[in-house]
């Protein structure tokens, strides 16, 4: 019997091109992404709500003594200019007199001296901040004829979804000199970051409220009656009251 010749070698299946090693994720390690992405997600969501719903105080400006000096003078002469005692329950400041000790029978004497004052940003902020309360809610800005102010303003425990939460609120205020007389112009109001219809603000919004109230007696009137000039330049509220 004849052996049967092979022609060539054997060969076994084909198992085709060799397998490299697995890369892809196991099922526990997407798990574990997952849940890390949502405690990060609802980490943030959190520190948005808290940010958001729960704002904390504002940082108090602290002035300086020498600060605190020249703003006390600033108050005393503006008070001279206009016949009037602008500094009620800061006895003492400034003045070096407290309450008792200024009422006193005297003749009424006008300061000769200039009628211009100017208040920076951090003196307004510094006054401000005399009521310990107030500065922890209001901040104010002061940009080229532009008054910003950012309060925080607590709502009442009964208050309707957001009771007991505090409301952020931005207002913007345009304040200029034209045509011989100022100009005061809401700029808007928001609301958690949120703008205010105009309707809302009573169709306020970019009126010149002088020339729309100044026509008739009342505030509007006498407040731009007595002002020779007012604007805001390089940080600072500059007023100079007429004779």
């Amino acid at each position: 019997m004849a052996e049967s010749s092979d022609d060539g070698s054997r060969k076994g299946p084909d198992t085709g091109p060799e397998t490299g090693s697995r890369t892809g994720f196991t099922g526990l390690q997407v798990a574990m992404i997952c849940l890390a992405v949502c405690v990060v997600a609802i980490g943030a969501t959190l520190w948005v709500l808290r940010s958001w719903l729960f704002p904390g105080p504002f940082d108090a400006v602290d002035l300086s003594a020498r600060e605190e000096q020249v703003l006390d003078d600033k108050l005393n002469r503006l008070a001279q200019v206009a016949g009037a005692d602008l500094q009620a329950g800061t006895a003492g400041r400034g003045s070096g007199q407290s309450d008792q000790e200024w009422l006193r029978p005297a003749p009424y004497v006008e300061a000769d001296g200039s009628r211009e004052v100017s208040f920076s940003e951090r003196e307004l902020n510094g006054l401000i901040a005399r009521d310990a309360r107030l500065a922890e809610r209001l901040v104010v800005d002061l940009a080229d004829d532009l008054a910003s102010a950012r309060a925080l303003i607590p709502l009442d425990p009964d208050f309707p979804l957001l009771g007991g939460r505090t409301l952020r609120v931005n207002a913007g205020l345009e304040i200029a000199f034209s045509g011989k007389r100022p100009a005061i112009r809401l700029r808007g109001v928001s609301l958690m970051g949120v703008p205010v219809p105009n309707a809302w603000l009573g169709n306020l919004k970019n009126v010149d409220l002088v020339a729309e109230f100044g026509g008739n007696p009342g505030f509007w009137q006498s407040f731009a009656a007595g002002i020779e000039d007012l604007r805001i330049a390089d940080g600072e509220l500059q007023i100079r009251l007429r004779e």
